[in-house]
């Protein structure tokens, strides 16, 4: 079984900034906090978020439905909500089964 080794992180990120385009840390973090402002920004106002050659970021409206606890077996009403997924792309699919 594959596991996963650890956890990028914005500070990972910044750092990257830092080091290839030589912008300072606070510059680097700076870039990195607008990009994911400008990505929630998006998706708050109902917009799907895609990035080529790594993927897509789309809301769903899902309908109220019928559930059940698993515990008891009692069904209970699910509210409609939007939901979050992403789909990664076809690229990025195949980088990450190369293992």
């Amino acid at each position: 079984m594959m596991r996963s080794v650890g956890t990028l992180t914005r500070a990972d990120l910044a750092e990257t900034i830092n080091r290839k385009m030589g912008f300072s840390r606070a510059e680097s973090l700076a870039l990195v906090e607008a990009i994911l402002a400008k990505m929630c920004d998006a998706l708050a106002d109902g917009e799907n978020v895609k990035i080529s050659g790594f993927g897509s970021f789309i809301l769903r409206d899902k309908r109220e439905r019928i559930g059940r606890n698993p515990k008891t077996g009692v069904e209970v009403p699910i509210t409609p909500r939007r939901v979050l997924t992403f789909r990664a792309s076809q690229k990025l699919k195949a980088r990450i089964g190369e293992g």
